[in-house]
């Protein structure tokens, strides 16, 4: 993506969160200058990979195949530094906007419909060895446990919320207009612990067409923040 692309994706967002009385921390406004100030104070925001996170899967359609995140807070895998075993995200998926077909190996997640319109899920059982079988398979939605058959569109209102464990595959997206999203779960790991079917770039490339406005949580070594 072209990073003046990112700068635009973020300005909207953050005019979204704030209709929704959403409120980020402050390091999500911080300017690359801001941050070269910084010292190790900030260490645990760059080594747990805290802030923004716009992505397009490297497709290039965006509008159509991608999603906007912010991680609030997360730990590290096996770093007795950083000793949450949580994570919290917000993301904002677009109306129609698709997050495709993944699932994680370690994390168990809580997928919340914060505001806005309804989101839509279809869900999938995988197996170690990367099969996708035709199951049905069985989900906790705020507590109530819920049978859905294979890639039925699973819909939750605001309000609602869908419990993700370890290999239950997902895609979703924003029907009837962008939904305010909320991610709670065990640590995060976008390097190791993400599995696209078909495989697709987690992080892709950036192109340096202007300044960034705010860095994404990928682009602190590129700019060798605190090193």
């Amino acid at each position: 993506m072209k990073r003046s692309k990112i700068n635009q994706i973020i300005v909207e967002v953050k005019d979204f969160l704030k209709t929704h009385n959403f409120t980020l921390p402050s390091f999500a406004f911080w300017s690359l200058d801001d941050w070269r100030a910084k010292g190790q104070e900030c260490r645990e925001i760059v080594d747990a990979g805290l802030g923004w996170d716009v992505i397009d899967f490297g497709l290039g359609k965006f509008d159509e195949i991608g999603l906007v995140l912010f991680t609030i807070r997360n730990g590290v895998w096996n770093d007795k530094r950083y000793p949450k075993p949580y994570c919290e995200k917000v993301l904002i998926s677009l109306e129609n906007q698709l997050t495709p077909d993944h699932h994680h190996r370690l994390k168990t997640e809580d997928i919340i419909n914060r505001s806005g319109a309804t989101l839509c899920l279809k869900l999938q059982q995988a197996t170690p060895d990367g099969r996708l079988l035709d199951d049905p398979v069985s989900v906790s939605i705020d507590g109530e446990v819920c049978e859905f058959s294979a890639n039925e569109t699973v819909s939750l209102q605001p309000g609602q919320s869908i419990c993700l464990v370890p290999y239950l595959h997902h895609r979703f997206w924003a029907e009837g207009g962008p939904v305010l999203l909320g991610e709670v779960s065990a640590v995060n790991d976008d390097v190791g612990d993400n599995v696209f079917i078909p495989d697709m770039t987690r992080f892709p490339e950036t192109i340096e067409d202007e300044a960034p406005l705010h860095l994404l949580c990928n682009d602190y070594e590129r700019f060798g923040i605190l090193q």
